[in-house]
């Protein structure tokens, strides 16, 4: 059985390949008469585009939105909304190679070993393109959470990371990284440069905020708001880790330490720390909802690695084409989209389950 769809109330469905005609994303369970058009949605997709500098792939891909339905005089109608982008630059002989060898780290040799055929050209389902879709879907998503204000930027590429002493958010759209310190900006131009120029890739990490949402959403123990974000930033391709608050970092402190006290507030508790990054039994606080994702380098890579052929023999690849020397940069407009998904999904939720708060 393949899993393309997403959660429960607010649900999208992804479909299309890197190298096909096109690829796009239905998304069901949204409330209807919000407005909605191109406009509200290709902001998000222009973030997510490649070809946008020499630090990204150089596949030049407009990711123009076209909503086919679900929409009429400029609102939802509660019914799906499909919506649609075209693949314009495709360059299929690229992966000539990649049809005779596995590449590592890649999902080349899982695809083949489940279902004994892959679409070899740029990965099909698992390629980074894929993300496309699920950005524009958040787009929607983020329409049903209007209070909700989410950005993420990247924190750390190739193990050098930002100083928080210097950061400041309005200089995130101001370089190719979503870089909060410009310092860190100068430093990684130069370093993801000398990855490409080497013809080799770099991971990073990714840092996500989303505030303004209100205490109660979630649910304990099988449904935790904490597991529902694992799970949809662990979909995302090539994520290898999710931290939630403090995340790993809560294990190396006393208990003292990791509390977050509570005084009263006007609104209710005010707290005086947020270890626990906005969750606690699998149910939003009202504090911002923190967490962090690790994208591991690009595994379409130009230096030799060894492998093996699909009849099993020693070989040798080098992966040719147009890729990310660092993907985890164009993975901010994802990661939020993701997170955006996750909350509107859990607003709804929590409304069929409590009512209006």
């Amino acid at each position: 059985m393949s899993f393309n769809t997403f959660g429960r109330v607010f649900r999208f469905t992804t479909w299309g390949e890197s190298h096909g005609p096109a690829i796009g994303a239905v998304v069901d369970g949204c409330p209807p008469g919000l407005l909605l058009s191109e406009a509200d949605i290709q902001p998000f997709l222009d973030k997510r585009k490649p070809g946008t500098s020499k630090f990204t792939t150089q596949r030049r891909e407009p990711d123009d939105i076209r909503i086919l339905s679900g929409v009429f005089e400029g609102r939802t109608t509660g019914t799906p909304i499909s919506l649609m982008i075209e693949n314009t630059d495709q360059r299929s002989k690229d992966y000539s190679e990649v049809a005779k060898a596995y590449r590592p780290g890649h999902a080349d040799y899982p695809y083949d070993a489940k279902y004994g055929f892959r679409d070899y050209r740029g990965g099909g389902r698992s390629s980074a393109r894929e993300t496309a879709s699920r950005v524009a879907a958040g787009a929607v998503a983020r329409l049903v959470i209007p209070d909700v204000d989410i950005f993420a930027y990247v924190s750390e590429i190739g193990g050098d990371a930002i100083d928080p002493a210097r950061f400041d958010a309005a200089e995130i759209g101001n370089n190719p990284f979503f870089c909060p310190d410009p310092e860190a900006a100068k430093r990684w131009e130069k370093l993801v440069d000398e990855a490409r120029k080497d013809g080799s890739s770099l991971g990073a990490v990714v840092e996500c905020i989303a505030s303004g949402v209100p205490a109660g959403w979630g649910a304990p123990l099988y449904a935790k708001l904490d597991s529902e974000l694992a799970a949809a930033m662990m979909s995302i391709n090539a994520v290898k880790g999710v931290e939630i608050g403090d995340g790993f970092a809560a294990a190396r402190l006393r208990g003292e330490q990791n509390a977050d006290p509570m005084l009263p507030g006007e609104d209710g508790p005010h707290f005086l720390a947020n270890h626990a990054g906005g969750i606690a039994g699998g149910i939003s606080t009202g504090q911002p909802i923190r967490l962090r994702v690790a994208f591991k380098p690009t595994s379409s890579i130009l230096i030799p690695v060894e492998t093996v052929t699909r009849e099993g023999a020693a070989s040798n690849i080098v992966t040719k084409g147009r890729h990310d020397p660092c993907v985890g940069i164009r993975g901010v407009p994802v990661v939020e989209a993701m997170m955006a998904l996750v909350l509107a999904d859990q607003k709804l939720l929590d409304r069929a389950q409590c009512g209006e708060r």
